[in-house]
Protein backbone atom coordinates (compact mmCIF):
# COMPACT_ATOMS: atom_id res chain seq x y z
CA UNK A 1 0.00 0.00 0.00
CA UNK A 2 1.30 3.10 -0.79
CA UNK A 3 0.52 6.27 1.95
CA UNK A 4 -0.33 10.10 0.55
CA UNK A 5 -0.69 13.31 1.86
CA UNK A 6 -2.70 15.87 0.17
CA UNK A 7 -1.42 19.51 1.13
CA UNK A 8 -4.45 21.70 1.02
CA UNK A 9 -8.13 21.12 1.00
CA UNK A 10 -9.39 23.69 -1.13
CA UNK A 11 -11.46 22.46 -4.39
CA UNK A 12 -8.23 20.54 -6.17
CA UNK A 13 -7.18 19.34 -2.70
CA UNK A 14 -10.97 18.02 -1.53
CA UNK A 15 -11.43 16.66 -5.23
CA UNK A 16 -8.26 14.32 -5.09
CA UNK A 17 -9.23 12.62 -2.04
CA UNK A 18 -13.15 12.31 -3.29
CA UNK A 19 -11.69 10.66 -6.34
CA UNK A 20 -9.18 7.98 -4.64
CA UNK A 21 -12.03 7.36 -2.70
CA UNK A 22 -14.43 6.85 -5.05
CA UNK A 23 -12.51 5.53 -7.60
CA UNK A 24 -10.24 3.55 -4.91
CA UNK A 25 -10.35 0.10 -6.59
CA UNK A 26 -9.98 1.04 -10.57
CA UNK A 27 -6.96 3.10 -9.44
CA UNK A 28 -5.49 0.37 -7.60
CA UNK A 29 -5.59 -2.12 -10.19
CA UNK A 30 -4.02 0.58 -12.88
CA UNK A 31 -1.10 1.24 -10.16
CA UNK A 32 -0.50 -2.16 -9.33
CA UNK A 33 -1.13 -1.13 -5.38
CA UNK A 34 -3.55 0.51 -3.47
CA UNK A 35 -3.53 4.09 -2.86
CA UNK A 36 -4.86 5.45 0.41
CA UNK A 37 -4.89 9.06 1.54
CA UNK A 38 -3.08 9.09 5.25
CA UNK A 39 -2.99 12.67 6.42
CA UNK A 40 -4.56 16.22 4.76
CA UNK A 41 -2.57 19.53 5.69
CA UNK A 42 -5.24 22.34 6.23
CA UNK A 43 -4.69 25.14 8.72
CA UNK A 44 -8.86 25.47 8.15
CA UNK A 45 -11.30 24.00 10.48
CA UNK A 46 -13.64 21.54 8.13
CA UNK A 47 -16.01 19.73 11.08
CA UNK A 48 -18.82 18.33 8.78
CA UNK A 49 -16.46 17.20 6.07
CA UNK A 50 -16.21 13.39 5.82
CA UNK A 51 -12.62 13.98 5.96
CA UNK A 52 -12.15 15.63 8.86
CA UNK A 53 -10.30 12.39 10.56
CA UNK A 54 -7.69 12.77 8.16
CA UNK A 55 -7.19 16.33 8.53
CA UNK A 56 -4.02 18.33 10.96
CA UNK A 57 -3.01 20.85 11.45
CA UNK A 58 0.43 20.09 11.71
CA UNK A 59 3.43 19.67 9.40
CA UNK A 60 5.21 17.38 11.11
CA UNK A 61 2.58 14.68 11.64
CA UNK A 62 3.48 14.24 7.02
CA UNK A 63 6.94 15.28 6.62
CA UNK A 64 8.72 13.22 9.37
CA UNK A 65 5.93 10.36 9.16
CA UNK A 66 7.86 7.80 6.87
CA UNK A 67 5.28 5.81 5.89
CA UNK A 68 4.14 8.97 3.57
CA UNK A 69 5.90 8.62 0.29
CA UNK A 70 4.06 10.63 -1.74
CA UNK A 71 2.78 14.72 -1.24
CA UNK A 72 0.22 16.28 -3.37
CA UNK A 73 0.75 20.20 -3.10
CA UNK A 74 -2.85 22.24 -3.91
CA UNK A 75 -1.90 24.98 -1.72
CA UNK A 76 -1.19 27.43 -4.63
CA UNK A 77 1.28 29.94 -4.91
CA UNK A 78 4.86 30.52 -4.35
CA UNK A 79 5.23 30.95 -0.57
CA UNK A 80 4.55 28.21 1.84
CA UNK A 81 3.90 25.88 -0.98
CA UNK A 82 7.44 26.21 -2.38
CA UNK A 83 8.67 25.36 1.19
CA UNK A 84 7.00 22.27 1.81
CA UNK A 85 7.73 21.08 -1.76
CA UNK A 86 11.42 21.60 -1.04
CA UNK A 87 10.99 19.70 2.20
CA UNK A 88 9.33 16.68 1.20
CA UNK A 89 11.55 16.45 -2.12
CA UNK A 90 14.90 16.91 0.15
CA UNK A 91 13.02 14.17 2.62
CA UNK A 92 12.80 11.63 -0.42
CA UNK A 93 9.28 11.94 -0.60
CA UNK A 94 7.40 12.30 -4.11
CA UNK A 95 5.48 15.25 -5.00
CA UNK A 96 2.89 15.86 -7.43
CA UNK A 97 0.95 19.22 -7.79
CA UNK A 98 -1.28 21.06 -9.59
CA UNK A 99 0.44 24.58 -8.72
CA UNK A 100 1.28 26.44 -11.76
CA UNK A 101 3.05 29.18 -10.31
CA UNK A 102 5.49 27.38 -8.28
CA UNK A 103 6.29 25.01 -11.45
CA UNK A 104 6.62 28.28 -13.83
CA UNK A 105 8.67 30.06 -10.89
CA UNK A 106 10.73 27.36 -9.34
CA UNK A 107 10.68 24.29 -11.80
CA UNK A 108 14.14 23.50 -12.79
CA UNK A 109 15.59 23.98 -8.72
CA UNK A 110 12.93 21.53 -7.71
CA UNK A 111 13.24 19.64 -10.68
CA UNK A 112 16.80 19.26 -9.87
CA UNK A 113 16.17 18.53 -6.23
CA UNK A 114 13.80 15.77 -7.20
CA UNK A 115 16.66 14.10 -9.35
CA UNK A 116 19.32 14.66 -6.28
CA UNK A 117 17.09 12.89 -4.12
CA UNK A 118 15.78 10.17 -6.74
CA UNK A 119 11.83 10.86 -6.82
CA UNK A 120 9.59 12.58 -9.04
CA UNK A 121 8.10 16.02 -9.21
CA UNK A 122 4.95 16.00 -11.15
CA UNK A 123 3.03 18.36 -12.47
CA UNK A 124 0.57 17.25 -15.20
CA UNK A 125 -2.71 19.54 -13.64
CA UNK A 126 -0.29 22.36 -13.82
CA UNK A 127 -1.61 23.06 -17.43
CA UNK A 128 -5.28 22.54 -18.86
CA UNK A 129 -6.99 21.26 -16.17
CA UNK A 130 -7.90 17.75 -16.70
CA UNK A 131 -6.70 17.86 -20.62
CA UNK A 132 -3.32 15.51 -20.84
CA UNK A 133 -0.99 17.66 -22.13
CA UNK A 134 2.69 17.69 -20.24
CA UNK A 135 3.61 13.54 -20.43
CA UNK A 136 2.44 13.88 -24.27
CA UNK A 137 4.85 16.38 -25.18
CA UNK A 138 6.98 14.56 -23.13
CA UNK A 139 7.04 11.27 -24.15
CA UNK A 140 4.35 11.05 -26.82
CA UNK A 141 5.78 13.58 -29.36
CA UNK A 142 8.90 13.15 -28.32
CA UNK A 143 10.41 12.06 -31.21
CA UNK A 144 9.06 15.36 -32.81
CA UNK A 145 11.21 18.84 -32.78
CA UNK A 146 8.01 20.89 -31.46
CA UNK A 147 8.46 24.68 -32.91
CA UNK A 148 5.18 26.09 -32.17
CA UNK A 149 2.46 26.18 -29.58
CA UNK A 150 -0.42 27.82 -29.40
CA UNK A 151 -3.30 28.11 -26.89
CA UNK A 152 -6.60 29.02 -25.13
CA UNK A 153 -5.01 28.06 -21.58
CA UNK A 154 -7.25 30.01 -19.55
CA UNK A 155 -10.68 28.88 -18.64
CA UNK A 156 -12.42 31.74 -16.80
CA UNK A 157 -10.75 34.43 -19.94
CA UNK A 158 -12.43 32.38 -22.58
CA UNK A 159 -15.85 32.16 -20.21
CA UNK A 160 -15.83 36.11 -20.17
CA UNK A 161 -15.05 36.36 -23.81
CA UNK A 162 -17.86 34.08 -25.24
CA UNK A 163 -20.38 35.80 -22.80
CA UNK A 164 -19.66 39.10 -24.71
CA UNK A 165 -19.78 37.48 -28.08
CA UNK A 166 -23.08 35.23 -27.54
CA UNK A 167 -24.85 36.94 -25.21
CA UNK A 168 -23.64 40.33 -25.94
CA UNK A 169 -22.88 41.27 -22.35
CA UNK A 170 -20.10 43.61 -21.53
CA UNK A 171 -16.76 43.21 -19.66
CA UNK A 172 -17.95 43.76 -16.07
CA UNK A 173 -21.02 42.29 -16.24
CA UNK A 174 -19.64 38.66 -18.05
CA UNK A 175 -16.87 38.91 -15.30
CA UNK A 176 -19.33 39.13 -11.99
CA UNK A 177 -21.24 36.33 -13.86
CA UNK A 178 -17.76 34.36 -14.18
CA UNK A 179 -17.30 35.15 -10.52
CA UNK A 180 -21.02 34.18 -9.31
CA UNK A 181 -20.58 31.05 -11.32
CA UNK A 182 -17.41 30.25 -9.29
CA UNK A 183 -15.44 30.34 -12.38
CA UNK A 184 -13.41 33.66 -11.24
CA UNK A 185 -11.92 34.35 -8.22
CA UNK A 186 -12.94 37.42 -5.98
CA UNK A 187 -9.47 39.14 -7.20
CA UNK A 188 -9.63 37.75 -11.07
CA UNK A 189 -6.06 39.75 -11.50
CA UNK A 190 -4.47 36.30 -12.65
CA UNK A 191 -6.77 35.50 -15.03
CA UNK A 192 -8.14 38.51 -16.74
CA UNK A 193 -4.71 40.45 -16.81
CA UNK A 194 -2.92 37.22 -18.85
CA UNK A 195 -0.80 35.99 -15.59
CA UNK A 196 -2.18 32.48 -15.33
CA UNK A 197 -1.85 31.84 -19.33
CA UNK A 198 1.52 33.15 -18.94
CA UNK A 199 2.66 30.51 -16.63
CA UNK A 200 1.06 28.06 -18.34
CA UNK A 201 2.55 28.83 -21.96
CA UNK A 202 6.07 29.07 -19.62
CA UNK A 203 5.62 25.53 -18.43
CA UNK A 204 4.85 24.19 -21.76
CA UNK A 205 7.63 25.87 -23.59
CA UNK A 206 9.90 24.36 -20.94
CA UNK A 207 8.66 21.49 -21.69
CA UNK A 208 8.44 21.23 -25.48
CA UNK A 209 11.63 23.17 -26.02
CA UNK A 210 14.11 21.11 -23.11
CA UNK A 211 14.97 24.20 -21.73
CA UNK A 212 13.59 26.66 -19.47
CA UNK A 213 11.15 29.73 -20.25
CA UNK A 214 10.64 31.94 -17.46
CA UNK A 215 7.06 33.71 -17.69
CA UNK A 216 8.44 36.82 -16.17
CA UNK A 217 10.25 37.04 -19.33
CA UNK A 218 7.14 37.00 -21.60
CA UNK A 219 5.08 39.62 -22.65
CA UNK A 220 1.36 39.53 -21.28
CA UNK A 221 -1.66 41.49 -21.87
CA UNK A 222 -5.08 40.59 -20.41
CA UNK A 223 -8.43 41.21 -21.59
CA UNK A 224 -9.62 44.35 -19.48
CA UNK A 225 -9.87 46.39 -22.41
CA UNK A 226 -11.90 44.43 -25.04
CA UNK A 227 -15.11 45.79 -25.56
CA UNK A 228 -18.86 45.12 -27.21
CA UNK A 229 -17.88 46.82 -30.15
CA UNK A 230 -14.40 45.13 -30.69
CA UNK A 231 -16.21 41.59 -30.76
CA UNK A 232 -18.85 43.19 -33.22
CA UNK A 233 -15.80 44.25 -35.07
CA UNK A 234 -14.64 40.69 -35.08
CA UNK A 235 -17.93 38.96 -35.57
CA UNK A 236 -18.01 41.24 -39.17
CA UNK A 237 -14.48 39.63 -40.53
CA UNK A 238 -15.88 35.87 -39.32
CA UNK A 239 -13.25 35.86 -36.57
CA UNK A 240 -13.62 36.53 -32.64
CA UNK A 241 -11.16 37.59 -29.50
CA UNK A 242 -9.68 35.22 -27.60
CA UNK A 243 -7.18 35.42 -25.05
CA UNK A 244 -4.50 33.27 -27.23
CA UNK A 245 -0.84 31.89 -25.46
CA UNK A 246 1.73 31.16 -27.54
CA UNK A 247 5.18 29.96 -27.84
CA UNK A 248 7.84 29.62 -31.60
CA UNK A 249 10.70 28.23 -31.43
CA UNK A 250 13.12 30.88 -33.97
CA UNK A 251 16.68 29.68 -33.98
CA UNK A 252 17.94 29.26 -30.89
CA UNK A 253 15.61 31.78 -29.34
CA UNK A 254 11.69 31.43 -28.11
CA UNK A 255 8.98 34.58 -29.53
CA UNK A 256 6.44 34.26 -26.58
CA UNK A 257 3.81 36.39 -26.14
CA UNK A 258 0.19 36.67 -24.17
CA UNK A 259 -2.74 39.02 -25.34
CA UNK A 260 -5.94 39.02 -26.70
CA UNK A 261 -6.14 38.05 -30.52
CA UNK A 262 -8.29 38.03 -33.41
CA UNK A 263 -9.00 34.61 -34.20
CA UNK A 264 -10.89 33.71 -37.81
CA UNK A 265 -13.29 30.98 -38.49
CA UNK A 266 -11.09 28.89 -39.87
CA UNK A 267 -8.84 28.45 -36.85
CA UNK A 268 -9.89 25.82 -34.84
CA UNK A 269 -9.66 28.10 -31.49
CA UNK A 270 -12.43 30.35 -33.03
CA UNK A 271 -14.82 27.41 -31.69
CA UNK A 272 -13.63 26.89 -28.22
CA UNK A 273 -15.98 28.49 -25.84
CA UNK A 274 -16.97 29.24 -21.98
CA UNK A 275 -14.68 27.58 -19.76
CA UNK A 276 -12.62 24.61 -22.52
CA UNK A 277 -9.40 25.20 -22.96
CA UNK A 278 -7.73 23.78 -26.56
CA UNK A 279 -3.59 23.98 -27.33
CA UNK A 280 -1.87 23.48 -30.54
CA UNK A 281 0.93 21.79 -31.01
CA UNK A 282 2.80 22.24 -33.86
CA UNK A 283 6.02 19.27 -34.44
CA UNK A 284 8.24 18.63 -37.61
CA UNK A 285 6.93 15.19 -37.96
CA UNK A 286 3.46 15.42 -36.55
CA UNK A 287 2.45 18.29 -37.93
CA UNK A 288 -0.70 19.68 -35.59
CA UNK A 289 -1.82 18.29 -32.75
CA UNK A 290 -4.86 19.93 -30.78
CA UNK A 291 -5.73 19.03 -27.43
CA UNK A 292 -9.10 20.34 -25.80
CA UNK A 293 -11.57 20.01 -22.99
CA UNK A 294 -12.33 21.18 -19.64
CA UNK A 295 -9.32 23.63 -18.63
CA UNK A 296 -10.47 24.44 -14.81
CA UNK A 297 -12.57 22.64 -12.12
CA UNK A 298 -12.30 20.41 -9.61
CA UNK A 299 -12.82 16.85 -10.76
CA UNK A 300 -10.97 17.38 -13.90
CA UNK A 301 -7.47 18.97 -12.66
CA UNK A 302 -8.07 16.74 -9.63
CA UNK A 303 -7.98 13.99 -12.11
CA UNK A 304 -4.91 14.91 -13.66
CA UNK A 305 -3.32 15.12 -10.29
CA UNK A 306 -4.29 11.40 -9.30
CA UNK A 307 -3.19 10.38 -12.89
CA UNK A 308 0.45 11.82 -11.98
CA UNK A 309 0.04 9.63 -7.90
CA UNK A 310 -0.80 6.39 -10.40
CA UNK A 311 2.22 7.35 -12.75
CA UNK A 312 4.67 7.52 -9.87
CA UNK A 313 3.21 3.93 -8.06
CA UNK A 314 2.83 2.20 -11.01
CA UNK A 315 6.48 2.83 -12.03
CA UNK A 316 7.86 2.50 -8.29
CA UNK A 317 11.65 2.97 -8.20
CA UNK A 318 12.52 5.03 -11.08
CA UNK A 319 12.62 8.79 -11.22
CA UNK A 320 13.38 11.80 -13.47
CA UNK A 321 11.21 12.77 -16.32
CA UNK A 322 11.84 16.59 -16.84
CA UNK A 323 14.90 18.04 -16.93
CA UNK A 324 14.69 21.63 -18.09
CA UNK A 325 17.90 22.93 -19.06
CA UNK A 326 18.65 26.27 -17.92
CA UNK A 327 20.37 27.33 -21.09
CA UNK A 328 20.50 30.92 -21.42
CA UNK A 329 18.53 33.44 -19.15
CA UNK A 330 18.06 35.88 -22.29
CA UNK A 331 16.59 33.17 -24.24
CA UNK A 332 13.12 35.03 -25.33
CA UNK A 333 13.09 37.05 -28.27
CA UNK A 334 12.12 41.12 -27.10
CA UNK A 335 8.24 41.93 -28.11
CA UNK A 336 9.45 44.53 -30.31
CA UNK A 337 11.11 42.51 -32.30
CA UNK A 338 8.58 39.95 -33.33
CA UNK A 339 6.17 40.65 -36.30
CA UNK A 340 2.27 40.46 -36.15
CA UNK A 341 -0.73 42.18 -37.85
CA UNK A 342 -2.65 44.87 -35.92
CA UNK A 343 -6.85 45.48 -35.74
CA UNK A 344 -6.94 49.15 -34.89
CA UNK A 345 -9.79 51.34 -34.30
CA UNK A 346 -9.82 55.45 -34.59
CA UNK A 347 -11.80 57.55 -33.28
CA UNK A 348 -11.69 60.22 -36.10
CA UNK A 349 -12.75 64.53 -36.88
CA UNK A 350 -13.15 63.65 -40.52
CA UNK A 351 -13.44 60.19 -42.09
CA UNK A 352 -12.29 61.37 -45.56
CA UNK A 353 -8.79 63.17 -43.89
CA UNK A 354 -8.50 60.38 -41.40
CA UNK A 355 -8.63 57.57 -44.43
CA UNK A 356 -5.63 59.73 -46.04
CA UNK A 357 -3.44 59.78 -42.99
CA UNK A 358 -3.78 56.02 -42.76
CA UNK A 359 -3.04 55.05 -46.28
CA UNK A 360 -0.13 57.54 -45.86
CA UNK A 361 0.99 56.25 -42.32
CA UNK A 362 0.54 52.34 -42.72
CA UNK A 363 0.31 51.95 -46.24
CA UNK A 364 -2.36 48.93 -47.58
CA UNK A 365 -4.44 48.19 -45.00
CA UNK A 366 -8.30 46.20 -44.84
CA UNK A 367 -10.91 48.37 -43.93
CA UNK A 368 -13.40 46.58 -41.82
CA UNK A 369 -17.09 48.10 -41.58
CA UNK A 370 -18.82 46.48 -37.72
CA UNK A 371 -21.90 44.35 -37.81
CA UNK A 372 -25.16 46.96 -38.33
CA UNK A 373 -25.18 50.39 -37.58
CA UNK A 374 -21.61 51.20 -37.19
CA UNK A 375 -20.10 53.48 -34.98
CA UNK A 376 -20.18 57.22 -36.14
CA UNK A 377 -16.55 58.92 -36.16
CA UNK A 378 -14.63 55.77 -36.40
CA UNK A 379 -13.26 54.07 -38.54
CA UNK A 380 -11.16 50.39 -37.98
CA UNK A 381 -8.75 48.21 -39.60
CA UNK A 382 -6.15 45.94 -40.23
CA UNK A 383 -2.33 46.50 -40.87
CA UNK A 384 0.17 44.76 -42.60
CA UNK A 385 2.74 42.27 -40.71
CA UNK A 386 5.56 43.93 -39.54
CA UNK A 387 7.56 44.42 -36.35
CA UNK A 388 5.69 45.49 -33.36
CA UNK A 389 8.70 48.19 -32.98
CA UNK A 390 7.71 49.75 -36.32
CA UNK A 391 3.72 49.16 -35.28
CA UNK A 392 4.58 51.59 -31.76
CA UNK A 393 6.10 54.10 -33.99
CA UNK A 394 3.37 53.84 -36.38
CA UNK A 395 0.78 54.40 -33.82
CA UNK A 396 2.26 57.29 -32.26
CA UNK A 397 2.37 59.04 -35.80
CA UNK A 398 -0.96 58.64 -36.64
CA UNK A 399 -2.21 59.95 -33.08
CA UNK A 400 -0.45 63.16 -33.84
CA UNK A 401 -2.58 64.18 -36.60
CA UNK A 402 -5.43 66.44 -36.51
CA UNK A 403 -7.53 64.27 -38.50
CA UNK A 404 -7.59 61.63 -35.62
CA UNK A 405 -9.01 62.29 -31.58
CA UNK A 406 -7.54 59.29 -30.12
CA UNK A 407 -6.33 55.37 -30.89
CA UNK A 408 -9.49 53.63 -29.03
CA UNK A 409 -7.61 49.76 -29.55
CA UNK A 410 -5.50 48.07 -31.18
CA UNK A 411 -6.04 43.70 -31.02
CA UNK A 412 -2.99 41.44 -32.72
CA UNK A 413 -4.36 39.21 -35.33
CA UNK A 414 -3.47 35.61 -35.13
CA UNK A 415 -1.82 34.36 -38.10
CA UNK A 416 -1.89 30.84 -39.52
Amino acid sequence: MINVAVLGYGVVGSGVVEIIKKNGMSISEKAGQKICVKKILDIRDFPDSPDRDLITKNPEDIFEDPSIEIIVETIGGAGVAYKFTKDALSKGKHVVTSNKELVATHGPELLKLAKENNVNYLFEASVGGGIPIIRPLNRCLAANEIYRITGILNGTTNYILSQMKREGKDFDEALKEAQAKGYAEADPTADIEGHDACRKIAILSSIAYNEFVDCNNIYTEGISKISLEDMKYAESMNSTVKLIALSEKVGDKIAARVSPAIVKNSNPLYNVENVFNAIIVKGDAIGDVMFYGRGAGKLPTASAVVADVIEIVKHWGTSGGYDWQVKNQDNIIDINDTETKFFVRLKVKDEYSAKEVVGKVFGDVEWVKMCGDGLKDELAFVTGKTSEKKHKRLFETIGEHDSVIQIINTIRVLGD
